[in-house]
């Protein structure tokens, strides 16, 4: 009876297999010693998220609270104290009694108010005539955003006024339509709802794209590369042997962001846990193949870690939506956003955060990171071959 030995049952095969991973497991114990040797590695997974959680979660807030506002009174009645007790109860406005508009502008140029609300002498005069009456508003222009927002929140209140007043006599103020405005997804319209996630990107992209772009330049400069490229070791096994530690780190900074946001912060996780490591699985993939690229491309430290915060670092941070509204760039920019792999993972991290497994939004930003992470991991296998020119 003849036995005919397949491939890939022959001896050879069979020791090639099991060489190939033991040297796996050798390259990945290596890296794995190396990071928790490697104090800088460490910080970066799991300092430095903390850091930027604190910092946006409460030091950097887009709600416009508490903003000091002059109040100034011509003529003190019951119709101007009502007014300015709405803006007293009001926790957008911390109101200041100023004599004077004078005193009021020069209260604004000194950047003690934000805003003046003067009432005329004749305010409550006007009010009970067919025309109505008028308030006049002064604001601080200085930050646009601030000014369009305090606007917005004095002609909510002087509206709710006019509205109680109206009714307390009988009248009407509204006409056939009114409007009743709902926030669906965010109902207490808190920034903080959308700038944590957002550092939870920033922090992915510091793990994934900075720390491996100081891999293969590290090699290189360290002379260790040279060391390798005599060995078995083939250049697919060296570049799995790197990136898994640090996939497995990644993930490790994620559990704490995630965590800080949730416990700390109180962000709803609206979706699925298994699609936000989805998600995030393929941002850092990406991110990797990324830094690797780099590294293999610059074989400098220094200028890798330089290219890689022009590159991947400050794009995240600027134009993936994640302080800066997308729709409102100029369209050059928002065509070159769609090659920022971090626009893609904030939309993810946003919707699974704020509304939940919207599949309309994840599955084609979940393809374009698939994409992106399979061309940087591709090209970054093309370029190392074991040659030292």
């Amino acid at each position: 009876m003849t036995k005919t030995i397949s491939e890939t049952d022959h001896p050879a095969t069979t020791a090639r297999r099991g060489g190939s991973l033991m040297r796996l497991r050798g390259l990945v114990r290596k890296e794995f010693l190396q990071v928790v040797r490697d104090p800088s590695a460490l910080a970066i997974a799991f300092v430095l998220p903390v850091i930027l959680l604190l910092l946006f979660g409460y030091g950097v807030s887009l709600d416009a609270e508490h903003v000091p506002i002059a109040l100034v009174v011509e003529k003190p009645t019951a119709d101007t104290a009502s007014l300015c007790g709405e803006f007293e109860q009001s926790r957008y406005f911390s109101p200041i009694y100023v004599h004077g508009l004078p005193a009021a502008k020069q209260a604004v140029t000194n950047g003690r108010v934000d805003a003046i609300l003067h009432f005329r002498h004749d305010f409550s005069e006007r009010i009970r005539r067919p025309g109505g009456g008028a308030v006049q508003l002064l604001v601080n222009g200085v930050d646009a955003n601030t000014a369009r927002i305090v606007t917005g929140y004095v002609e909510g209140v002087y509206g709710r006024w006019l509205e109680h007043r109206a009714r307390q006599m009988g009248r009407r103020t509204s006409g056939p339509i009114g409007i009743k405005p709902r926030i669906w997804f965010n109902a207490n319209v808190r920034s903080r709802n959308f700038l944590v996630p957002g550092v939870v990107a920033v922090v992915m992209t510091l793990i994934g794209a900075l720390l491996t772009a100081l891999l293969m330049a590290r090699e290189w400069e360290r002379g260790t590369m040279e060391a390798l490229m005599v060995t078995p070791v083939s250049m697919f096994e060296v570049l799995v042997g790197k990136i898994f530690p640090y996939f497995v780190l990644g993930m490790g900074g994620l559990a704490l962001s995630v965590t800080m946001s949730v416990w700390l912060f109180h962000v709803p996780l609206r979706g699925s846990v298994w699609v936000l490591v989805l998600g995030s699985s393929m941002f850092l993939l990406t991110a990797l193949g990324m830094g690797l690229f780099i590294s293999t491309v610059t074989r400098v430290q220094f200028v890798a870690a330089q290219v890689a915060i022009i590159t991947t670092f400050l794009p995240a941070f600027i134009l993936s939506g994640f302080i800066f509204d997308i729709g409102s760039m100029p369209w050059p920019i928002q065509w070159l956003t769609r090659l920022i792999p971090a626009r893609y993972y904030v939309s993810i991290l946003k919707t699974t955060f704020l509304a939940g497994d919207v599949w309309v939004v994840i599955w084609p930003n979940l393809f374009a990171l698939a994409a992106m992470a399979t061309f940087f991991l591709g090209l970054t296998r093309v370029l190392s071959t074991k040659r030292l020119d």
